[in-house]
């Protein structure tokens, strides 16, 4: 395809790259410790939010609390992507509330505690199982946005742990090792990422995956976090709020041209 000039004749401005105006995101996880963060940004940004999570309550109080940018209306609503039956059910709940969802972000996930040394066959088999949600969940929204013939932005949640493997010397004897099913989730999810983006291309359904490094929550033991911290290059751990630029940098018109990426926030973690 040759260029043409008049493809450069109004060029956008910063301003208007990153502003989710007249937009609808839906969050999965949306009260968690990175999830709340994650739907406050894109408050922010100018775009309505569904707010989700297994408790209807603490989903609606979360909306509550978000900054209303202009028309801009938030919700909460039910939704576990564990629940793969009743997911179809969840997303049309969303859309009677906003008519459309430009933006997902599955960000939920069902933890389990289980190292390698003791996980079950069925623990695997069910951490394994958010992947699942994930892609039916994305597969309800890339199909809603073909039939609005609307373009999309589809973000996935991985983790730099999805990526590479973890220092056995951060936990030991402090807690459980970095579980092996949260590894081998996390790294499907990146690949499904990668073959997602490249199939839904031609359907203007950008797929890309938002890779945390360390981002432990206040439960997290003390001590691990002090381990942790002699393996990164910043020498800390990050906080939700340094997730909110990439997030909006991935759901907005500033990634226009970026598809089957994963942008890991990790303070250098991986670089070593």
């Amino acid at each position: 395809m040759n260029l043409d000039e008049s493809q450069f004749a109004s060029e956008p401005t910063i301003q208007q790259l990153f502003d989710l105006t007249d937009r609808v995101a839906l969050v999965t996880g949306g009260c968690g410790h990175l999830g709340s963060a994650m739907c406050r940004a894109l408050a922010e940004a100018g775009a309505s939010v569904v707010v989700t999570s297994r408790d209807s309550s603490q989903a609606c109080e979360l909306a509550r609390t978000l900054p209303c940018v202009g028309a801009a209306k938030h919700f909460g609503i039910a939704l576990d992507h564990m629940q793969t039956d009743s997911l179809t059910t969840s997303f049309e709940a969303a859309l009677s509330l906003t008519s459309k969802v430009d933006i997902l972000v599955n960000n939920g996930n069902e933890a389990v505690g289980a190292d390698w040394t003791t996980v079950t066959p069925e623990e695997f088999s069910r951490q394994i199982a958010n992947v699942t949600g994930y892609f039916v969940l994305s597969k309800l929204f890339r199909d809603h946005a073909v039939a609005r013939k609307a373009s999309a932005s589809l973000i996935l949640l991985g983790s730099m742990y999805g990526v590479v493997g973890s220092y056995p010397d951060a936990y030991e004897g402090v807690c459980a090792a970095s579980p092996v099913a949260y590894h081998a989730l996390k790294g499907g999810i990146v690949q499904m990422t990668r073959h997602l983006a490249v199939y839904w291309a031609r359907d203007r359904v950008r797929v890309n995956c938002l890779s945390p490094g360390p981002f432990p929550g206040p439960r997290a033991p003390i001590e691990m976090v002090e381990r942790l911290c002699t393996k990164s290059p910043m020498g800390r751990m990050g906080a939700p709020s340094e997730l909110k630029g990439l997030l909006v940098f991935l759901a907005s018109d500033a990634s226009s041209y970026m598809t089957g990426q994963n942008l890991i926030v990790d303070g250098g973690w991986t670089a070593w």
